[in-house]
């Protein structure tokens, strides 16, 4: 490939150009009116407006983002993450206009997708999965009997489901029955696919993903594990690698079961796969996200990878060119997304101009950003413009690295998420490791009761 076109805004956008640019690859930047003033707009070789700030109208917009491509020469199309990046229509459509999809096969993304159908597998493959039902429940009668088999609580989860949409706990039968139909519909919304699954809630766990790279010839190797248990509404704040608690042991274990998984799908290019991991160290698979993911700067900072550059070389048909073996961590990786919201205030969006922007640096650090000093937050997008990343030595070194990034950050004319990250890091329990996925609901309950005290 000479020239891609990246079909991704903000900071994920940015981050394949500079990869294509080390790579001496071109790149086709695509934006909405609204991020006309975008940093990936004004770094890539080409920039096309491919419809208004509304995302369905461009950053969804198939047809202008593939006529962006073909007219301006491009050779393939990376998806970032989010947006097309799990659309197997889309990557269809790319191979259809003899364009290079960089990411997995459109067979991938469809199978897995389904997260009931993948559930099914990863169990033939022998991959641990949460007991529930064997696929969608497609009637009240046998919701209640899978329900009352497995035990409550209960998770109704929509089966093409994704960022919390379509998921509901149940602790009892009426519970049950409202969830479902609730569930049934907003996964209808948001997906266009009504079918729901069940499982057994696991309770108080901690999120743990394995990240994949599969190549055309059929390798596979995993790169360890990030934590991703601090999390609000299952959108994640604070990514961390590897895990305060996965042993080396648990590690292998883990890896060996996702790679065993992606196996049995003939997976290839990049992906996550996703783990509950409970207090007495059993794991149990979610699912599998078929793109590169947010956190993925905390990996590549401990494994000295360009994940980016990796998932070009696979789509242009290149061998891994290593093997588990010689994957080997080093230190402690902390990435805090710089949400432009105020945590505390219900995570409210704080749209607006950035009036003055210092950007921390020195030993350890990157700043994953498109925004800058003058820049305008739109609201049409998520809230996140940037990622702080820490490195260091060990956990410890990486916490006081991140604190004293945190502390260099000026973000003013905005409200962000920075007040929270230096609170959290603060915390006894997470410096100690010991918290799990309703960690930030809890640390809110009890910041609110110490100010009404």
């Amino acid at each position: 490939m000479r020239r891609i076109l990246i079909a991704n805004r903000g900071e994920i956008a940015l981050r394949i150009i500079r990869a294509c640019r080390e790579l001496d690859m071109e790149t086709i930047a695509i934006y909405s009116e609204a991020d006309r003033e975008s940093l990936h707009v004004k770094w890539a070789d080409f920039a096309v407006c491919v419809g208004p700030a509304a995302s369905s109208k461009s950053y969804l917009n198939a047809q202008n983002i593939l006529a962006a491509a073909l007219s301006h020469g491009a050779d393939g199309i990376h998806p970032g993450y989010g947006y097309l990046s799990e659309s197997a229509l889309f990557a269809e459509m790319c191979e259809a206009h003899n364009l290079i999809f960089i990411g997995p096969t459109a067979g991938n993304i469809e199978f897995l997708g389904d997260k009931s159908r993948a559930k099914a597998t990863m169990q033939k493959a022998g991959v641990p999965v949460v007991p529930g039902s064997e696929g969608a429940v497609l009637d009240e009668a046998s919701l209640i009997a899978i329900a009352e088999e497995i035990g409550y609580p209960v998770m109704i989860k929509a089966s093409a489901g994704g960022g919390g949409k379509g998921m509901r706990l149940a602790r009892d039968r009426r519970e049950l029955l409202q969830g479902y139909h609730t569930a049934r519909a907003e996964a209808s919304a948001a997906f266009d696919n009504d079918q729901v699954y069940l499982e057994k809630l696991i309770e108080a766990p901690r999120h743990i993903e394995i990240q994949l790279l599969g190549d055309t010839f059929g390798n596979i190797v995993h790169f360890g594990e990030r934590e991703c248990s601090l999390q609000r509404r299952h959108q994640k704040l604070l990514e961390e690698c590897p895990s305060a608690v996965v042993s080396e042991a648990l590690r292998a274990e883990m890896g060996r079961a996702a790679v065993l998984g992606a196996k049995a799908v003939n997976y290839c290019n990049a992906g996550t796969m996703e783990f509950l991991l409970d207090a007495s160290g059993n794991f149990y698979f979610m699912e599998m996200n078929t793109r590169i993911q947010v956190e993925h700067p905390v990996t590549e900072m401990v494994y000295g990878i360009d994940l980016i550059k990796e998932q070009i070389r696979i789509a242009q048909g290149q061998r891994l060119g290593y093997d588990q073996g010689d994957i080997v961590p080093r230190g402690h990786a902390i990435e805090c997304r710089i949400n432009a919201e105020e945590v505390r205030a219900n995570s409210r969006p704080s749209p607006g101009v950035i009036e003055k922007l210092i950007v921390p640096g020195g030993y350890g650090i990157r700043w994953d950003s498109h925004a800058y000093q003058g820049y305008s937050i739109s609201p049409f997008y998520d809230s996140m413009f940037a990622k702080l990343i820490a490195w260091g030595a060990d956990r410890t070194a990486a916490i006081e690295t991140m604190q004293r990034a945190l502390d260099e950050l000026t973000v003013e004319g905005i409200q962000t998420s920075i007040p929270f990250h230096r609170a959290i890091l603060r915390d006894l329990r997470f410096r100690q490791g010991r918290f799990s996925t309703d960690f930030i609901q809890l640390w809110l309950e009890e910041t609110e009761l110490s100010k009404q005290e």
